[in-house]
């Protein structure tokens, strides 16, 4: 594994080609070059015939170093890196950077193969991988490029260890808003590969860490928890974050409907920011209380007279109910 760093500071993290892949993607298209130039040569030899042995030769040495040199620099230019040898082994030349290389990448690799691979039959070559750390030959040094492994065969690495069981929502009102990207990606390549570090080396990165992200939301850790445990519970509380933030603000983008209202930390029926008192229905305050009948609606009636007063201790009769009119005088 090799990490590269781009001019943006993003850590690139590729897999440099082995000899063995390498050599085996030169041989083809060594073979495919050297089937093109025997084509060519013998049209221009078919066509040349009326021409004497010095027109000749300058047409076979210019055949030659179109086909043979000029032949790899135009594909890999064309295709960003990937020569047909290339495609077969699922490698692909790359700048210093990560990124795709460029006409002038592809004629210095070109022009120092020519005497690293043709000339010396590829021992120069061969020596030069096998001396640097990344496996480059004197093209790939002098352009400023890399052969990297575009098929990676997938590894179950990427995965994020859960927190412990009794962690989880402990953390729901941490301030995350002052943690920067660069610790939180750091923070979870830590947690990808915990496993595959040494015990002590990773608890001290693990401490480092925890006491960096401590100093950031300025809420210091819980006491007993393992530095390790913590990151991931708050990794894991900024994921469920992030999910409800985004299924709050989805179905009213896509459908129509009127996302949730969150409510801030600590408000009944959203602990953290789940979601505002009856949300999602009402609250055990609200369904206990009793319902609020409306008053009835004011008499508008033209000939509507008023109604009087009952006195105290009289019943109102059962015979005649009350309708809020008086019959005219």
């Amino acid at each position: 594994m090799s990490e590269l760093v781009t001019g943006e500071a993003v850590a690139l993290e590729l897999r440099p080609a082995r000899l063995p892949s390498r050599a085996l993607a030169v041989l083809l298209d060594l073979v495919v070059a050297t089937v093109v130039y025997i084509v060519v040569t013998v049209a221009l030899v078919t066509s040349t015939a009326s021409l004497d042995e010095a027109a000749q030769f300058a047409v076979s040495l210019a055949a030659f170093v179109l086909v043979m040199v000029g032949g790899p620099i135009a594909v890999e230019t064309l295709s960003h890196g990937r020569s047909l040898g290339k495609m077969a082994c699922g490698l692909r030349v790359v700048r210093d950077d990560g990124g795709p290389i460029r006409f002038r990448h592809a004629l210095v690799r070109g022009g120092i193969g020519v005497i690293e691979i043709l000339l010396t039959f590829g021992v120069v070559a061969c020596v030069a991988s096998l001396v640097s750390a990344r496996g480059r030959r004197l093209g790939d040094v002098f352009a400023g490029t890399l052969v990297v492994r575009e098929r990676v065969p997938v590894s179950p690495s990427g995965f994020l260890p859960p927190p412990p069981p009794w962690l989880a929502g402990r953390f729901s009102g941490l301030d995350l808003s002052a943690v920067p990207d660069g610790l939180w990606l750091a923070i979870r390549q830590y947690l990808v590969r915990m496993r595959q570090l040494d015990p002590q080396v990773g608890s001290a990165m693990a401490e480092r860490l925890a006491a960096d992200l401590v100093a950031r939301t300025g809420t210091p850790a819980p006491y007993g928890v393992p530095a390790a445990a913590y990151l991931a519970a708050v990794v894991q509380e900024r994921q469920a974050r992030e999910a409800r933030r985004a299924f709050a603000n989805g179905p009213a983008a896509a459908g129509g409907v009127a996302a949730p209202v969150v409510a801030a930390p600590g408000a009944y029926g959203a602990p953290g920011g789940y979601g505002a008192p009856g949300a999602y229905g009402p609250s055990p305050v609200q369904a206990s209380a009793p319902a609020q009948v409306p008053p009835p609606p004011a008499v508008t009636a033209p000939h509507a007279a008023v109604v009087r007063e009952s006195e105290p201790g009289e019943v109102p009769s059962p015979e005649a109910p009350r309708t809020g009119f008086a019959p005219p005088a």
